[in-house]
């Protein structure tokens, strides 16, 4: 009863790339989607007058730093 060493173990790489390069293309699609959404809201801030900013709690100067998140809504503070 002899049995060849290929059946008995499976070979050390069983994954194949084309996982890896779909993971890939969905990180990239999903950044070229991202850099459009924060375009489309650049420019729409962008057309608003000063008393539109001042509503939503923006000033003009503020504009890229919210839209890229690194200005935090006050009423999203810590949890009580």
């Amino acid at each position: 009863m002899s049995a060849m060493l290929s059946t008995l173990f499976r070979p050390a790489v069983t994954v194949r790339p084309g996982r890896y390069v779909r993971r890939l293309f969905h990180a990239w699609a999903a950044d070229i989607a991202d850099y459009y959404a924060r375009r489309a809201a650049l420019k729409r801030l962008r057309e608003c007058n000063d008393r539109e900013l001042r509503d939503i709690g923006l000033a003009r100067g503020q504009i890229e730093a919210a839209v890229y998140g690194f200005i935090s809504r006050p009423d999203r503070g810590r949890p009580s």
